[in-house]
């Protein structure tokens, strides 16, 4: 039976990962599957297989294989076997998690077109309140200058009846009528509040222009924003998530010097701490703005035309 053991990585790359927040087994595990190569291979590995039911397990690979047999034919028989046995597997589980995934992008196009629906409905519902309003208001105006022309007319007519020295038939109306008619209109107004989830979508969107001309850069910076967040939110309470050293130099490559980047994990809640760490308080972790974060970045991710048709 062959022994396991943890498979030997690049130590510097190590330690890189680590500053980023990921921990110890998963950028080991990430390092080893992208064969050490680099900080990029190893944080493309982490986002595509970020779901793997054992992605926070430390690997094992063998270190002694001991061949019970004295033919060679055989033994090569048998390693192509199990080596073309291992390949279907990643086929079909790569087939499996392709397949979710689209899944899990239909509902996420339902549930967007659904959200555009209610907006627009809102907005055509408080676009018909506001008019009739307006109308109100509009007659109500109409009405008081009826009656101050009424009036005027009635003032007129009693002042000529006096230079007259006739009687004063109508008397006009006392000025305590005539303001009793004059009632202000109050118009409503709607104060709209710009939520947290669209100030998302804008700085994602205007990262992804001011880097038109690169889409790996925008892609990457998404990718890398979409791991924070992920990794925030399956652990909330250890701090290592929460805490991102600024002067990383794998964070400034992907992340630091967009400023969209550093301003979308401020919406998500980080603060700068003296200028060298981003970091995001136990108390202020709100897992609907991280969920919102989240689809507002697997949308970037996702969609092609995300951030080039908008205004």
């Amino acid at each position: 039976m062959s022994e396991m053991a943890v498979p030997e990585v690049n130590k510097r790359l190590l330690g890189e990962l680590q500053e980023m927040g990921f921990p110890l087994a998963q950028a080991t595990r990430a390092l080893h599957f992208s064969d050490n190569s680099s900080i990029d291979a190893a944080v493309n590995w982490l986002f595509d297989h970020q779901n793997d039911p054992d992605i926070d397990q430390m690997p094992l690979v063998p270190v002694n294989i001991e061949i019970e047999t004295s033919d060679p034919s055989s033994v090569a028989e048998e390693v192509k076997l199990k080596a073309q046995e291992l390949r279907d597997q990643v086929r079909i589980k790569k087939e499996n998690e392709e397949k979710k995934l689209e899944r899990e992008r239909e509902k996420e196009r339902r549930r967007s077109g659904k959200e555009l629906l209610e907006a627009k409905s809102n907005q055509e519902e408080n676009e018909r309140k506001r008019n009739i309003a307006l109308r109100k208001a509009e007659k109500e105006q109409e009405k008081k200058d009826r009656d101050r022309i009424r009036q005027k007319l009635q003032q007129d007519k009693a002042e000529r009846r006096r230079m007259l020295g006739l009687p004063v038939e109508d008397p006009p109306p006392s000025i305590k009528s005539a303001s009793n008619l004059m009632q202000q209109v109050k118009v409503p107004v709607t104060f709209v509040t710009v939520p947290t989830t669209e100030l998302m979508v804008d700085c994602l969107r205007s990262l992804k222009r001011n880097h038109k001309d690169d889409g790996t850069k925008a892609r990457r910076a998404f990718q890398t924003l979409l791991i924070y967040v992920g990794n925030v939110a399956r652990n909330p309470d250890e701090e290592k998530f929460r805490k991102i050293r600024i002067s990383n130099p794998a964070f400034q490559e992907r992340v630091g010097n967009m400023k969209e980047g550093t301003e979308f994990l401020e919406l998500c809640g980080f603060e700068i701490v003296g200028g060298k760490f981003l970091f995001l308080p136990r108390d202020k972790v709100d897992m609907e703005v991280l969920k919102s974060a989240g689809t507002a970045l697997n949308s970037a991710i996702t969609n092609p035309f995300f951030g080039l048709l908008s205004k």
